[in-house]
This record gives structure tokens, sequence and C-alpha cells, in this order.
């Protein structure tokens, strides 16, 4: 019985490391070393390696190393072998500080205030009262709840929306297509984290922008392929957004003549806002694994039919 690591081989050998020392049990493998392919029995992975089932016909369970499935292709893995999702404390705490600091310098005006600094303007700008600028969230998985539950300790007015009913202190939520509307049309600052599917590609385009009051700013922090390039585009330049900050995009990195390096109303971050910790991405699997020895549901075990 072995686990192989099939990632980043920086953190896999870190991983390599805290697997040695909390379960030296378990012969680990960091791609492309596999080890006895016929021994395999977990296998951590960004992408799984094609025609899994014939190379590793014992394979148990996979496990994703990020918090999304969406880069799996799900047809491709058997359908009696469970696929887990991460679900580990560091995401959510990069995720909580990347939003955070974005949410907080579109409020404080840091883009304008960076300009000005370049231009050698000293020029104060009007700063609304926080209950004046209301956030809203697509996406209330570990990820949106995290988010939420912080910026609404700084006093923001605070709404999410998912597909299915929620309820969540101090957070005024939403759910369907008449659901989604209702929050687009409250909200100052739209944070994107719903999960990649069939159903939100594309979600992030002209019909929803123009849901939102004009001059709304957007924050995507799930996928950059939730976002429609040219239809930013154009919401910026007519002014219904009044600037983006993109941590995603689709493909990764944009082209080098790509208009999100240069737009002024844009910030680009090459997808760091948050990444398992190897630490507690290891103890994560290693609960999952027991989990699977003593016949208990797994955590973060994805609906295939949902696609998270």
């Amino acid at each position: 019985m072995s686990f192989l690591y099939k990632a980043d081989p920086v953190r896999g050998a870190e991983w390599a490391r805290l697997f040695a020392q909390k379960a030296p049990d378990i012969p680990f493998h960091c791609w492309p070393d596999t080890g006895d392919r016929n021994a395999v029995r977990y296998l951590a992975a960004w992408l799984p390696p094609e025609d899994m089932l014939s190379q590793f016909p014992n394979v148990e369970i996979v496990f994703s190393v990020g918090a999304g499935i969406d880069q799996f292709d799900i047809s491709r893995l058997p359908a009696h072998i469970p696929v887990a999702r991460m679900i580990e404390p560091g995401i959510a705490a990069g995720m909580v500080e990347y939003v955070t600091h974005a949410v907080l310098g579109i409020y404080r005006h840091s883009r304008l205030y960076a300009q000005q600094q370049r231009d050698r303007r000293w020029q104060a700008q009007p700063v609304k009262p926080m209950n004046c600028n209301r956030i809203g969230v697509l996406g209330l998985g570990v990820l949106g709840r995290a988010v939420l539950k912080q910026l609404s300790s700084f006093g923001f007015p605070c709404a999410g929306w998912s597909r299915s009913a929620h309820t969540l202190d101090g957070v005024e939520c939403h759910s369907g297509s008449d659901g989604l509307a209702r929050l687009l049309a409250r909200t100052d600052i739209l944070i994107c984290l719903v999960p990649l599917t069939d159903d939100t590609r594309g979600i992030l385009n002209q019909r929803l922008f123009n849901q939102l009051p004009k001059g709304a700013a957007l924050i995507n922090v799930g996928r950059g392929a939730h976002l429609v390039d040219a239809d930013l585009l154009a919401a910026l330049q007519s002014g219904q957004l009044s600037q983006a900050v993109l941590d995603v995009c689709e493909p990764e990195p944009p082209a080098p003549d790509h208009p999100f390096w240069s737009h002024p109303a844009i910030t680009l971050t090459p997808h760091i806002a948050s990444a398992t910790q190897p630490a507690g991405g290891v103890d994560a699997v290693l609960d999952n694994i027991r989990r699977h020895h003593a016949g208990l549901p797994l955590t973060g075990l994805i609906d295939r039919q949902r696609g998270y």
C-alpha cells in the first residue's frame, strides 16, 4: 500500500518529509517516481495521470491538492473511486487574507493613490462609511463563508449567494436565479468564489455586470473561466464597473499582449490568493485515509453530479 503525489515537486518534497514523520508505515512516492504501480492505493494530484486505472489499477481514493476539482476530467475517473477535494485550514486563511486586502484596497482607494503618487499629486479622496460599501459573495462553500465572516466583522453589509439555500449569522443569504438578481442589485463589491461547473462557466458576463449598481467593483478569486474577458473590458470602459481585482485567468498566464496586463482599472495577480499548506494538506489526507479504513464518510467528498 503506497501513496503517490503528483503536483508541484517542491511541495512534494515537503509532503514526503511530513509523511515520513506522521505516517512512516505508508510508502510515499513523488511523481514521476511511482514505485510499484500496483501498490499505489492513494493518489494526490493537481492533474491525475492519463488512463489512471490502467497505470494504477488498485487506487482507492483520488485527492485533489487544491480546494477545487474543476481541473479534473471526472468522466475519465472510474465511478467507483471516490474523489476528495482539499479541506485544509491554510486554504481558507490565505483566501481570507487576499480578499480582505483586495476589499480594503478598493474601499480605501489604493489604486488611485498609487497613481497619484506616480503623478506626484497630493489629493485626499473621500471615503464612504463601511456600511455604505455592500459586499456580495458568489459561493457559500467553506471559502465563501470564511470570507464573509471576516468582512462582516469589519462592519461591511454582507450578502452571499449559492445555488441552494443557506443560513449564516449576520449575512443576507440568497439562492436560485431570483436570489442572484437580488444579491447583485444590492452589491457594491462582488467577490466570485463559486466552483467552476458547466452552470457557472462564464457567469461573470455582461448580463450579470448590468445587474450591479453602476460603478461596482469585481474581485475574481474563483477560476479564470468564470469571467468573460471582453465583457469585463466593456463594463470598465462604460463605467458600469469601476475596477477589478483578478487572481485567476483563462489561460494562465494571459498572453503577453492581453489587455489585462496594462489596464489601469485592473489589478492582476498570478493565482496566489491561497494554496494548500503542506502540513495541513498531509493532515487532511491522512485523516481521510483513516476515515476510509474505518468505513466513515470522507471529508471533502465530491458530488459527481454537481461537479464539486
